[in-house]
């Protein structure tokens, strides 16, 4: 099963309406699972999700997604404009650092690119983590040249999209990915649970 490019039907229109106004969710291309209310799911891309693709962080350093290989590697896809869904993931995100503790930046880092390189420099990305309190150590806020961004959602089988009225499409996939760059499980950023999540991450850990 795949997960829905966007919600369909007045009922989800309404709920996504509800919750932002602008965000909806983002298109896939085959990679993108659904649980259709299922928390997770195995992994069926196998492919390497962290190339040599350069990307900037949220303190405008630099970041070779290859670099990252060693750890497991939890991602979502965010932008800053969004007042709803992103807002809820990060959140979600933010319970599954606490619970990491230290192992938070030294087994497990977390991953959050944004769909909108376009208006989400290091600087947005730096005050959107601040604003909700998640920059932190081993957890990276990521942007880069639209076409470096691009790159970045083709390994996971993502394309961004924007509407007609310019808002942009919101992802909902989590990705985990283990220590060679290949994903582990899918989350739906919606429902994931983040015990859940880090019990994930415990039996993926070498003596977990």
């Amino acid at each position: 099963m795949k997960l829905p490019g966007k919600l369909h039907g007045s009922t989800s229109s309404a709920l996504i309406a509800a919750l932002s106004g602008i965000c909806l969710l983002a298109a896939t291309i085959g990679g993108c699972q659904s649980g259709e209310g299922t928390e997770s799911i195995d992994a069926v891309n196998k492919a390497d999700c962290l190339p040599a693709i350069r990307l900037i962080d949220q303190h405008s350093d630099p970041v070779l997604l290859s670099s990252l290989k060693g750890k497991l590697v939890l991602v979502n896809f965010i932008y800053t404009s969004c007042p709803g869904p992103c807002l809820t993931e990060t959140s979600k995100m933010a319970n599954v650092a606490d619970r990491l503790g230290t192992k938070l930046g030294t087994k497990v880092t977390l991953v959050s690119v944004t769909v909108d390189p376009e208006h989400d420099g290091p600087a947005q990305l730096l005050k959107y983590a601040r604003k909700q309190d998640v920059d932190k150590a081993g957890w990276l806020f990521l942007t880069g040249v639209p076409g470096a961004v691009d790159a970045t959602l083709k390994n996971f089988k993502l394309v961004r999209q924007r509407e007609d009225d310019g808002s942009v499409d919101h992802v909902i996939g989590v990705f985990l990915l283990g220590r060679d760059g290949r994903e582990l499980r899918e989350y739906n950023g919606e429902i994931m649970k983040a015990e859940s999540i880090t019990a994930d991450i415990d039996r993926a850990l070498p003596n977990g």
